[in-house]
């Protein structure tokens, strides 16, 4: 039985290269590029942004993410291999780190992607942050308050660790493709989290 196709993620802080790479990922492996905020969420999306409602906003970044996940589906199936800059890991743990209570069950059938959490040193990290044009939110700026709890709260997911500091993008891409070559898992349905489906409170400290 032939292989399934590649479903992958890239996970991380802000600035460590989940935008940038996804792409380029994509046209290596010959993958469709989807975005985990389909476009008629777009405008709803500025407005929930604006408001301060944790459990609000992770619920709508929920709705997007299983509206997404059909689209997901419908590619694997048809043998074309999905590359998206995150996933539910990253809705889960960074609502967990904003604070918000809601204990959220994924469904077993989820597409479970091989999962690339991007790491990069805090200097560079800030130095990406700075070059980009483009507006920063309130949850921009509480990511980065919050940003050692978002770290915490991922030691929950299956994730390979890639450090980007210092690399550039080819280079980065080169890693994954690399690592895929030498057993990298293809999708296949199964729970997100690596406790089952359920994202735990986040630890006081790292794993």
């Amino acid at each position: 039985m032939p292989d399934q196709p590649l479903f992958e993620s890239l996970e991380g802080l802000r600035g460590a290269g989940k935008s940038t790479i996804a792409p380029l990922l994509a046209a290596a492996r010959g993958a469709v590029p989807v975005s985990t905020v389909p476009p008629l969420f777009q405008a709803l999306r500025r407005e929930v942004d604006a408001r301060d409602n944790i459990e609000a906003r992770m619920a709508f970044y929920l709705s997007a993410l299983f509206t997404v996940t059909d689209e997901i589906r419908r590619h694997l199936v048809a043998g074309t291999p999905v590359v998206v800059d995150s996933y539910f890991a990253r809705c889960l743990a960074n609502h967990r780190a904003f604070g918000s209570r809601l204990r959220v069950t994924l469904p077993v059938d989820l597409p479970h992607p091989v999962t690339y959490n991007l790491v990069c040193a805090p200097g560079e990290r800030q130095r990406r942050l700075h070059a980009r044009d483009k507006p920063i939110s309130r949850w921009d700026g509480r990511a980065e308050e919050v940003a050692e709890q978002i770290t915490q709260a991922y030691a929950a997911f299956p994730m390979h660790r890639l450090d980007t500091t210092g690399l550039t993008p080819g280079q980065v891409v080169d890693t994954i493709l690399t690592l895929t070559s030498q057993g990298g898992r293809h999708a296949h349905p199964q729970p997100v989290g690596a406790h089952p489906h359920v994202l735990p409170s986040v630890p006081r400290s790292p794993r």
